[in-house]
C-alpha cells in the first residue's frame, strides 16, 4: 500500500506543478515587440510607404522649363552672318513653360497620395500579419513544452506502476504480462517523448526565423497556455473587421484612388497651355523681343472617351474587390469564431470535468490493483483514457490560442483576449 500512496501523492504532485511554477518564462509581448522591430517584411513595407509618399510632389509639380538658344543668319549659314545689318539676322533665347490646365496637377496629387495610404495600410498589415504569425508559432512551442510535460508527468507515473507490477509478479499475485505491458508502455511514451523533441526544436527554428535570430538561437520555455474567457460575438468581430482591417481600409482607398482617376481622365478633356519668352540680339540694330501663349487643343476625343470608360471599369472592379475581400473575411472570421468557441467550450469541460473524474478513476483502480479487487487491463485502460485527455486539453488550448491570433490579424486589433 506504501506504493499506492506514493503513487497518488506523486500524481496529485504532478497534475498542479504546472500551475505552481515560478521560474522565468519566455514573454509573449517581448517576443512580439522584437517581431516588430527586427522583422524584415515590416521593414519593407516601411520603405514602400516612405517611397510612395514621395510621389504626390512629383505629380504636382509643373514640367520642367525648356530654354532654347540659337541664331538666325543671313548670307551664309554662320553665326552672326548679317548680324546688324540684316533684319533677319539675330542671336536668341527663349524659355517655354508648360502650363496643364488647372486641377489636373492636384488630381495626379491626389492620386498619388492614395496609393501612398493604400501602402500604408501594407506596413499595418505586416505587422498584425507577423504579430500573428509570432503568436501562432509560440502557442506552438508552448503546445510542445506543454506535451512533453504531460508524457513526461506521466511516464513517471507508468514507472510507478511498473514497480507496483513487479512487486505483485514477484510475490506471485499478478502475472508477468502485467509487467510487459507497462514495459511497452513506457518505450511508447518515450517514443512520443523524442517526436516532442523534434517538434520542439522545428518550432524554435521557426519563432528565430521570425525574430531575425540564427537558426541555433536559444529560445527558452514559453509561458503555459492558459484557458482565457472568450466571450466575443460573431457580429462584433464582423464589426471590427470591416472597421479595423488593413486590408478592407486598403480596397476602399483604391476605390477612392479610382474615383480620382475618373475625375483626371474626364479633366483631359480641357486644354494645356504653354508660356513661351524670348530675346533676340539684333547688334547695331533696336533688340527684339517675343512673347506667346500657346494652348494645346483636345481634339483627340475618342481617345479620351475610352480613357474615361477605362477608369471607370476601374472603379467598379475595385468595389468588387472590396466586396470580395469583405466576405472572404467575413467567412474566416467566423470559421475561426467558431474554431476558438468550440476549444474554449472543450476544454473548460476536459479541464473541470472529464479529467478530475479520469484521474479519480485512475487512482480508484491503482488502490484495487494493489488489492487485488481489479486486474491489470482496468488499471492501464485508465492510464491511457487520462494520458488521451490530458494531450486532447492541451490540442484545444493551443487550437483555441491560434485561432485567436488568426481572428485578432483579421478584426486588426491584437490583443482581442
Amino acid at each position: 500500500m506504501r506504493l499506492v500512496h506514493r503513487f497518488v501523492l506523486t500524481y496529485v504532485f504532478a497534475c498542479s506543478a504546472a500551475t505552481a511554477q515560478t521560474t522565468a518564462r519566455l514573454s509573449l509581448a517581448d517576443v512580439i515587440a522584437e517581431a516588430l522591430a527586427k522583422n524584415p517584411e515590416i521593414a519593407a513595407a516601411q520603405k514602400r510607404y516612405d517611397a510612395a509618399r514621395q510621389r504626390p510632389v512629383q505629380e504636382q509639380s509643373l514640367p520642367d522649363p525648356m530654354v532654347s538658344a540659337g541664331y538666325n543668319a543671313s548670307g551664309n549659314p554662320l553665326p552672326g552672318a548679317g548680324l546688324g545689318t540684316e533684319p533677319l539676322a539675330n542671336i536668341g533665347l527663349m524659355v517655354s513653360q508648360e502650363l496643364p490646365y488647372p486641377g489636373k496637377r492636384d488630381l495626379r496629387g491626389a492620386i498619388a497620395s492614395r496609393e501612398a495610404d493604400a501602402e500604408f495600410q501594407q506596413i499595418e498589415s505586416a505587422r498584425l500579419n507577423v504579430t500573428a504569425r509570432v503568436k501562432q508559432s509560440y502557442y506552438r512551442l508552448a503546445y510542445a513544452y506543454a506535451v512533453t510535460g504531460v508524457l513526461a508527468r506521466d511516464r513517471d507515473l507508468l514507472d510507478t506502476l511498473l514497480r507496483v507490477s513487479e512487486g505483485r509478479y514477484t510475490v506471485g499475485d499478478a502475472a508477468q504480462q502485467d509487467v510487459i505491458k507497462a514495459q511497452t508502455q513506457i518505450s511508447i511514451l518515450d517514443l512520443q517523448l523524442e517526436r516532442v523533441r523534434q517538434e520542439r526544436a522545428t518550432r524554435e527554428g521557426e519563432l528565430n526565423a521570425l525574430l531575425a535570430r540564427p537558426a541555433t538561437s536559444p529560445v527558452g520555455e514559453p509561458e503555459a497556455m492558459e484557458l482565457t474567457p472568450f466571450d466575443l460575438t460573431l457580429d462584433s468581430l464582423v464589426d471590427a473587421a470591416r472597421a479595423n482591417a488593413p486590408m478592407l481600409r486598403r480596397d476602399q482607398i483604391m476605390v477612392d484612388r479610382a474615383q480620382l482617376a475618373v475625375e483626371a481622365a474626364q479633366k483631359d478633356y480641357k486644354p494645356d497651355f504653354a508660356l513661351n519668352g524670348g530675346y533676340y540680339y539684333m547688334g547695331a540694330m533696336p533688340p527684339m523681343y517675343e512673347f506667346r501663349f500657346d494652348v494645346k487643343i483636345p481634339l483627340q476625343r475618342a481617345r479620351r472617351a475610352a480613357a474615361v470608360a477605362e477608369q471607370r471599369c476601374t472603379v467598379e472592379q475595385a468595389r468588387h474587390a472590396y466586396e470580395g475581400t469583405r466576405l472572404g473575411l467575413q467567412s474566416r472570421i467566423q470559421e475561426d469564431f467558431q474554431m476558438a468557441s468550440t476549444s474554449v467550450r472543450l476544454a473548460r469541460l476536459y479541464r473541470d470535468t472529464v479529467l478530475p473524474q479520469a484521474r479519480l478513476a485512475l487512482e480508484s483502480s491503482m488502490a484495487s490493483y494493489q488489492t487485488g479487487r481489479v486486474d491489470f487491463l482496468s488499471v492501464m485502460t485508465n492510464f491511457v483514457t487520462v494520458l488521451e485527455y490530458e494531450m486532447r486539453y492541451v490540442d484545444e488550448l493551443a487550437s483555441y490560442h491560434s485561432a485567436v491570433s488568426r481572428l485578432e490579424e483579421m478584426t486588426g486589433t491584437p490583443w482581442v483576449h
